[in-house]
């Protein structure tokens, strides 16, 4: 317990710390209403406790350490992040202010697509992953078991859900001034360009 306080506090910062979740998140919200942005925060959520899971049972030690596995995922995760964000650029774009998701043919998102944006989102994304592996030592002692390192792992997919949560929240409540099209256009706009930065980090990463 007197470890886990410090973790849990460090996970709250980490969890405020903007990535490409969030604005996946945010960006679903404003273009599709609290529906979509707690799908996509549900797939977000789905992924994350699979990272977790397996960083806690020595399976993503294994897969970081597999070149050809790692680099399959860092790649899968550059291309789906340009992808995110080369469509959100296109639809900041558009007149008449619709919105089109990636796997979307029109302007309305069902909640399947909204889910499966937000699981490979987060799972095609390494350095989650990576993260865990890293961190979870620093707070848990090498003769814990596997039922504390699931904790330890699941705490950070859990605070990381209370934020994507919030903003989704957040963003419901604002809905008639989100709905504008100027400004939900300058989140797509935002968005996109973040995404495209995001997959250009991970592309150059050693």
């Amino acid at each position: 317990m007197s470890s886990y306080i410090p973790f849990l506090a460090f996970a709250a910062l980490l969890a405020v710390a903007p990535g490409p979740d969030t604005f996946l998140t945010l960006r679903a919200t404003v273009a599709g209403g609290r529906r979509r942005g707690l799908f996509t925060a549900a797939g977000v959520t789905i992924a994350g406790t699979i990272q977790g899971t397996m960083a806690a049972t020595g399976l993503g030690a294994v897969l970081t350490h597999a070149e050809p596995v790692f680099q399959t995922i860092r790649w899968a995760g550059v291309a789906y992040l340009t992808w995110l964000g080369c469509s959100a650029i296109r639809d900041a774009l558009r007149r008449d202010g619709t919105v089109w998701a990636v796997g979307s043919r029109g302007g309305s998102v069902s909640a399947g697509t909204a889910l499966r944006q937000g699981f490979v989102c987060n799972i095609t994304n390494p350095k989650v992953l990576a993260f865990n592996l890293a961190v979870l030592p620093q707070f848990v002692g090498a003769d814990q078991g596997l039922a504390v390192l699931l904790a330890y792992a699941l705490t950070l997919v859990a605070t990381g859900a209370v934020v994507l949560l919030t903003l989704v929240q957040l963003g419901s409540l604002a809905s008639s001034r989100l709905a504008r099209p100027g400004f939900r256009r300058g989140v797509d706009g935002a968005t996109g360009f973040v995404m495209l930065g995001f997959a250009t980090a991970l592309a150059v990463e050693a």
